[in-house]
């Protein structure tokens, strides 16, 4: 039975607009009354833009697809609407009358009243017009410190839903494997944990507000031939499950996330789009994750077009259906009418159409969108004048001065100071000069999914609709006395050298010479970090080597800052620079965040979530690698980095003492414990980030040299300190064994508290007892860092 009668004898309500009905029973009840074409037509989505007169959207024409004609589609229904907010400048409040607006129209117009589900981007933010700008997820890793992500993705997560949008496309957990690869600024970092610790918050903060996060890109990714953006992957199977896997599997157990992005790469031959034992077979059958896999743009007619393994539009559908994709983004092709007429012919079982229809539908009811008082009309609009659209203009604001000052927040954490002479912090100098392509460029800070460098770009004559105030602003606020002298020197890659000796001289008239160096976001070849933005080598972009090494030349002691989404070789400046300063496009707040800690107000916690190549040519490389993945002399090529994993400087100083190990020795299903002293014995406060990394000297398959296993911010007034108490359960210790499957091996392991990759402070040498134990997806994640304050120095 599809409806019934109520007490009140009122008129049917349909089973699946009961909410007091199991949502299991509502939707198996829809499905059985719909068509064939109304099932398919929840399988994908639309790309469109709201309009900024408040009217409904419009279908957003790309050069990769056909038009789409809404009168057409909306009778059957609708699953997605793709980027309202994130394709063109739109006031918020009237780009939220006009999602409302159109929902409306979608609901009113298929037979069962069902809204579309409504997504937008939100790498770094939301990436909608006059929304708030935070650091790049780069910087994200660099703060090592989840609690603080887990509070912005909840802040950009209400923005999303307050104008109506359900479902956000991040975060990315990629985890990096080559820094040429352009997507750098949007992963997290190279260490599995610390991607995994940090997504895993954001997708908690995100779903806390509502949103559904989307885990992407699953998987291979990053891991692409030579950094090359959809290149093929080689990577082995123990690779696959002990590196790339981990994040998403943390996501999906802890995060709460409620869907998962496929990737457009092929491994050893097979796209993640057509794969079935990972979509289908770990993700949901193993991990077990019940929420919906979306394509990855254009991602199910790559299946025809890129890797050439179906014939036609029908055959890449009933390949990526059968696969495990369960809508099609942005715009409907595959899923459309060539999957009805594969259906309606036999070629494609209506029980897979039925399969990701479940899923699409249960997400929707499970987001109010079948309830009978559901309505179009967000919670931003509530007493709003909606019968003049232009007086809702500036009603919402998405920027508003909480928002930035968590965009501060993370950004002061995210900064690291690579290395300092002394010189840093400034004191009170009187003349400085500021030089470098991004001394004076406001979007420096932003990466490639910035609503700015993503959309604005192709409206030069709209306002950005947030500040973003350049580093020379920043700095006069910061050093209000002091004459600041600005030279561009040369482009971030135009190859200019007639204006370094302009940058020079004023170099050689100041006190101290501060240069911003790094990339301009953009996307497909318009920028030198972002989507398709691969490099060649890790050389500094353009001139800006020859710049900084016309500078270093001089007596002026040069501080060289990088805003950038990748790391550089910096040549020289390793040794000679006074001292370096490294963000990754910090965001909106990130050049004040930047000139704090020039100036000392604020003191750097930032490390590096990615390793600084020592030279251009030594990718790939990364902390994490086995022994002859480091240097040896079996090769003349040293991939050694300048500055490691984990690494970062403060203004204080810390000691670590008094190593008490608890239980040294333990069974393959136990947990070792010990415990050690923290203390700031610098004369400012400060934040130490103490890391733990787990050396394997002997297994039955090939280790990294160490990996990273938990880590904790340690925040300390002077003189003080913190006792650390440490477990580590065994199932930390385990890996992928030579039968493929997860085990915890006894022996001899080396627990390393470490200041960086680097920069071991204690050891804890311990002992695996017992058999051999397999473990599975159930293991435990996690070591337990517990603090307690001890007395005075």
């Amino acid at each position: 039975m599809n409806s019934h009668v109520a007490a009140d004898n009122s008129p049917a309500v349909p089973v699946w607009n009961d909410p007091t009905v199991p949502v299991t029973a509502r939707v198996d009840a829809l499905i059985d009354a719909m068509t064939l074409q109304e099932k398919t037509a929840q399988l994908y989505g639309v790309w469109v833009g709201a309009s900024d007169q408040g009217g409904e959207v419009a279908p957003h024409q790309h050069d990769m697809e056909e038009a789409v004609d809404l009168d057409a589609l909306l009778p059957d229904g609708l699953g997605q609407l793709t980027r309202p907010f994130g394709t063109g400048p739109v006031d918020p409040a009237l780009g939220a009358l006009s999602l409302a607006r159109t929902q409306t129209r979608v609901a009113a117009t298929n037979r069962f009243g069902i809204p579309a589900l409504a997504h937008d981007e939100c790498l770094a933010g939301f990436a909608a017009w006059g929304a708030t700008a935070y650091p790049v997820p780069l910087s994200w890793g660099a703060t090592f410190d989840p609690d603080t992500v887990r509070r912005m993705a909840a802040a950009i997560g209400q923005d999303m839903r307050s104008v109506g949008v359900h479902q956000g496309l991040a975060p990315v957990l990629d985890v990096v494997r080559d820094a040429r690869w352009g997507r750098v600024e949007e992963t997290i970092g190279e260490d599995p944990y610390l991607v995994g610790t940090i997504g895993t918050a954001y997708v908690q903060g995100l779903e806390s507000a509502g949103i559904v996060a989307t885990l992407k890109h699953f998987v291979g990714h990053s891991a692409s031939r030579a950094g090359r953006n959809l290149a093929p992957s080689s990577v082995g199977p123990r690779e696959r499950a002990d590196v790339l896997l981990p994040p998403f599997e943390m996501a999906v157990r802890e995060g709460g996330a409620r869907s998962v992005m496929n990737a457009y790469t092929d491994t050893d031959g097979m796209p993640a789009g057509a794969d079935e034992e990972l979509l289908t077979g770990l993700l949901r059958d193993t991990w077990g994750f019940g929420g919906t896999v979306v394509s990855d743009y254009f991602a199910v007619a790559f299946l025809r077009t890129l890797h050439g393994i179906a014939a036609d539009w029908d055959d890449a559908a009933g390949t990526a259906l059968r696969a495990g994709i369960d809508v099609e983004l942005p715009n409907v092709r595959a899923y459309g009418v060539p999957l009805t007429e594969a259906v309606a012919d036999g070629r494609v079982p209506e029980a897979l159409v039925d399969r990701a229809l479940r899923r699409v539908l249960t997400q929707k009811a499970m987001l109010g969108l079948l309830d009978p008082d559901w309505s179009p009309f967000p919670a931003a609009l509530d007493g709003a004048d909606l019968v003049d659209p232009a007086a809702l203009r500036g009603r919402i604001d998405l920027d508003g001065p909480q928002n930035r000052a968590l965009a501060r927040a993370v950004a002061e954490k995210a900064v690291v100071l690579l290395s300092n002479d002394g010189t840093l912090p400034l004191e009170r100098p009187r003349r400085i000069a500021l030089l470098g392509p991004n001394s004076d460029e406001p979007v420096a800070v932003l990466g490639c999914y910035s609503f700015p460098q993503h959309i604005g770009t192709h409206h030069p004559a709209t306002p950005l609709g947030i500040e973003l105030p350049t580093l020379r602003e920043a700095l006069t606020e910061e050093f209000p006395d002091a004459e600041i002298t600005v030279a561009r020197g040369t482009g971030v890659d135009d190859g200019d050298l007639l204006d370094i000796g302009e940058a020079v001289g004023a170099a050689r008239e100041a006190d101290v010479a501060v240069l911003v160096l790094g990339d301009r976001a953009g996307l497909f070849g318009r920028g030198t970090s972002g989507e398709g933005c691969d490099a060649a080598t890790l050389r500094l972009p353009g001139a800006q080597q020859q710049l900084l090494d016309a500078l270093l030349d001089l007596e002026t002691p040069v501080v060289t800052v990088l805003l950038c989404g990748r790391p550089y070789a910096l040549g020289r400046a390793v040794e000679e620079s006074a001292a370096i300063v490294q963000s990754f496009f910090p965001g909106e707040e990130g050049t004040r965040a930047i000139a704090g800690v020039l100036s000392g107000r604020t003191n750097p916690s930032g490390r590096l979530p990615v390793s600084v190549p020592r030279g251009p040519g030594s990718q790939p490389a990364g902390y994490l690698g086995a022994r002859l993945a480091h240097a040896s002399d079996v090769s003349n090529i040293d991939p050694t980095p300048a500055f490691a994993f984990g690494h970062g400087l403060t203004y204080t100083r810390f000691d670590w003492t008094d190593l008490v190990v608890d239980v040294r020795e333990t069974p393959t299903d136990g947990e070792f414990a010990f415990a050690f002293t923290v203390r700031n014995s610098g004369g400012r406060a400060g934040t130490e980030v103490v890391q733990l990394y787990l050396h394997d000297p002997v297994a039955s398959v090939v280790q990294p040299v160490q990996r990273l296993v938990g880590y904790t911010r340690v925040d300390l007034e002077p003189g003080a300190a913190r006792r650390l108490h440490v477990t580590v359960p065994a199932d930390i210790a385990s890996f992928t064994g030579r039968d493929g499957r997860r085990v915890v091996e006894p022996g001899e392991l080396e627990l390393w508290l470490a200041a960086s990759s680097t920069d071991r402070r204690l050891t804890a040498a311990v002992t695996l007892t017992g058999t051999v134990r397999h473990v599975d997806h159930t293991r435990r994640l996690h070591a337990s860092i517990r603090q307690e304050p001890v007395g005075q120095a």
